[in-house]
């Protein structure tokens, strides 16, 4: 069982010094409570709130699953598995999704994790062939079910569910105050609520820029023009809006890369590490990039397209202006645009000056490297690595990232010509690998 001492431990070893408010009042209700309701905006943390007392109440000697964590999306899914090996709790893990091979899950199954976080689809595919049994499991939590509801996961999450007949803990986690959905069987929870108005204390700024000509594309480059060289999320409603921007975007001048559900996984995940280590600074999004991603704040959020709804237009604005940051999100409107009834009272208009220059490119670009976990390379590794024999400085390396199989590794753009020259012949840990620029 894990205890204060422990948590105390699994804190430090997430490099944070202490569990904010809603933390807290969350870790509390979901131990003293059956059904608790976690309601907190996007980036406040929700995902260790309800991960260190899913730790506290699994049981070593258990040999089956013991927890569900069932989320909408294959990016939320690998970004809880992620905080949970952070964690360190000793339990073992099997993250499961569409697009990810199926036998490797079922070969991770065989010898029964304590936690499945996973899709709907896949979770009910895995209790179908039988690869792992319900019998134990006594935690359930729902991330995001109110995406999930949206992306119309209501069959499958209501028949995994009726295979859970064990249950003894039930947690529904939403960035949004969304009516509760019959089939959870939750029927009077404790709700710790972190998004109404008296707890939200965001210091978000709401802009419109208006677009002088109905193809908003000149105003939006001026606008990132005028923002600059900042980590910037342009959000649209469809897939081609998307593409379309990233590619005119290029032919500028202007790195930007783009983001959406139609994408095959490796590109999606190349695409945030990119983003997040800030060897790209423009993402193109659909609304699918609006939560659940494990991306850095940034200062700026765009809005090329607005939302048919209001709670989508909250979550994109999440990205920006998190955890008492200060954010501004841009609404690009043509001229004669009426504002929907949800963006209220009406944002004041930024005038953009006539002459600006284009922004410069990032700093830094992203390194491959064909080793990652399963060839024992850790982060350590690959700085010593890349310091000793690429001649880098520290300032020279930034964000690193370990997969199984491979790594990613931000290098200034100064300093990456040469470093790739130097350790073109070299071993890391006695072996040779590749190591080239990241398509």
């Amino acid at each position: 069982m894990i205890n204060q001492e422990n948590i105390a431990a699994i804190i430090q070893g997430l490099g944070i010094t202490a569990l904010n408010e809603m933390q807290e009042e969350a870790n509390e209700a979901i131990l003293r409570n059956n059904e608790t309701v976690l309601l907190a905006p996007t980036g406040s943390g929700k995902t260790l709130a309800f991960l260190l007392p899913v730790a506290a109440v699994l049981k070593p000697d258990a040999d089956l699953v013991q927890c569900l964590v069932i989320v909408p999306t294959r990016e939320l899914a690998l970004q809880i598995e992620q905080v949970w090996r952070k964690m360190a709790t000793g339990f073992k893990v099997t993250c499961c999704y569409g697009g990810h091979d199926m036998q490797t899950e079922i070969r991770s199954l065989v010898e029964a994790p304590a936690i499945v976080i996973g899709t709907p689809g896949r979770i009910l595919d895995h209790l179908h062939r039988n690869s792992f049994s319900g019998k134990q499991v006594e935690t359930l939590v729902l991330d995001e079910f109110d995406k999930s509801l949206e992306m119309g996961f209501q069959e499958e999450m209501t028949e995994i569910i009726r295979n859970l007949r064990n249950l003894k803990k039930k947690v529904l986690v939403s960035a949004t105050n969304t009516k509760m959905p019959s089939f959870t069987g939750v029927r009077a929870p404790i709700t710790v609520d972190f998004i109404t108005e008296k707890n939200q204390k965001s210091s978000l700024t709401l802009v419109r820029v208006i677009s002088e000509k109905k193809d908003k594309m000149d105003a939006l480059i001026r606008l990132i023009s005028f923002l600059g060289a900042e980590s910037t999320m342009i959000f649209c409603n469809q897939r081609d809006s998307v593409e379309r921007i990233s590619t005119i975007l290029k032919e500028e001048g202007i790195d930007c890369a783009f983001f959406h559900g139609k994408l095959e996984q490796e590109d999606r995940e190349r695409t945030l590490i990119r983003f997040r280590n800030g060897s790209v600074l423009y993402l193109a999004a659909t609304d699918l990039a609006a939560r659940g991603l494990d991306i850095p704040d940034m200062k700026h959020v765009i809005h090329y397209e607005l939302p048919m709804k209001g709670d989508e237009f909250t979550h994109r604005n999440g990205r920006t202006a998190r955890m008492l940051a200060e954010g501004t999100a841009y609404i690009l409107t043509e001229k004669e645009e009426k504002l929907p009834d949800y963006i209220r009272p009406e944002p004041k208009i930024l005038n953009l000056p006539a002459k600006l220059s284009k922004p410069a490119p990032s700093e830094w670009v992203t390194v491959y490297i064909s080793g990652g976990k399963k060839n024992k390379l850790n982060k350590m590794d690959i700085v010593g690595f890349l310091l000793q024999k690429g001649n880098l400085e520290k300032q020279d390396l930034g964000l690193i990232e370990v997969k199984d199989t491979i790594s990613f590794a931000a290098v200034k753009r100064n300093a990456v010509k040469s470093m790739l020259a130097l350790v073109a012949a070299e071993k890391m840990k006695g072996k040779k690998y590749k190591i080239e620029i990241a398509r």
